[in-house]
């Protein structure tokens, strides 16, 4: 652990220490993927444990993600059935209401009515946020793999690209309507909700966290266990192996993921791991 930083209960940022019984240490880190440019400096905690990391690890190897795969796996398994549309899956008065909402962002749906519910809104996510004024390009992966790729330091991925849209895909076509009407939802409250939710996230207040990022599943459980809880538990043997290694390692992922019960902080807890939120001495 980098000497001139502390772990406590308070600290004032989205960083967690988590000390092994090695020698080494686990920074798990919560982000935001995406940010807005005026206001893209990441918390001190992140450049902390970034200095003292031997190795970045992320949900995706941002260094070796090959910007064909997604739209590969899309094209293999984004599509619907054949005499299948978004009309008639989604019935006809839901249809026309997520409709308006798309065209509000440029994108009908009869355009993408071959597509399946997942895709759609993996489609309409970019156009969100340039809607929104945030940049993919400065969201907390982003910053630290250039910072990473410069400084020569090892990336890893926590699940491949195929394995991330493969969670979607595997969804039960009722759980993706009800994603892709979150997503489209999202859009009219996200002036607001978003600025709150990057705002308690700077801060480390893990309960605001989860009363603003779980609440959007707490209708749709089927779709939480899908995209959070299942992915955390897949991911809690690779973060025990960093934890058992000698050296240190930057384990960074959305911030949902550290949250709530089922949360990577809760799942920690319960084998008598308690991470420590990072704060400079």
């Amino acid at each position: 652990m980098l000497a001139g930083a502390t772990a406590r209960a308070d600290g004032a940022g989205p960083v967690w220490v988590i000390q092994g019984p090695n020698g080494g240490t686990v920074y798990l880190a919560g982000s935001v993927h995406v940010l807005d440019p005026a206001q893209s400096d990441l918390p001190a905690g992140f450049d902390i444990a970034y200095r003292d990391a031997e190795q970045l690890v992320m949900e995706l190897d941002f260094d070796d993600l090959d910007e064909t795969a997604a739209g590969e796996y899309l094209a293999a398994n984004g599509l619907l059935g054949e005499g299948e549309t978004l009309r008639t899956l989604l019935g006809p008065a839901r249809f026309e209401r997520l409709d308006r909402e798309a065209r509000a962002l440029g994108l009908p749906l009869d355009s993408v009515a071959a597509l399946e519910p997942w895709a759609v809104a993996i489609a309409l996510l970019p156009i969100m946020f340039v809607k929104m004024g945030l940049d993919p390009a400065m969201g907390v992966e982003q910053q630290l793999t250039a910072r990473a790729l410069a400084d020569a330091k090892p990336i890893g991925g926590l699940e491949t690209i195929e394995e991330q849209l493969g969670v979607l895909d595997s969804l039960a076509y009722a759980d993706q309507a009800a994603f892709l009407e979150q997503t489209l939802r999202d859009l009219d409250v996200a002036p607001t909700e978003v600025r709150g939710m990057i705002d308690s996230w700077r801060r480390a207040d893990t309960r605001a966290l989860a009363d603003q990022l779980l609440d959007e599943f707490r209708d749709a459980p089927a779709l939480y266990r899908a995209l959070v809880t299942g992915r955390n538990q897949r991911w809690m043997p690779q973060i025990l192996e960093f934890l058992a290694r000698p050296d240190d390692t930057l384990v960074v992922v959305g911030a949902m993921h550290l949250v709530g019960e089922e949360g990577l902080l809760e799942l920690l807890a319960a084998r008598g791991i308690t991470p420590q939120a990072l704060e400079r001495e």
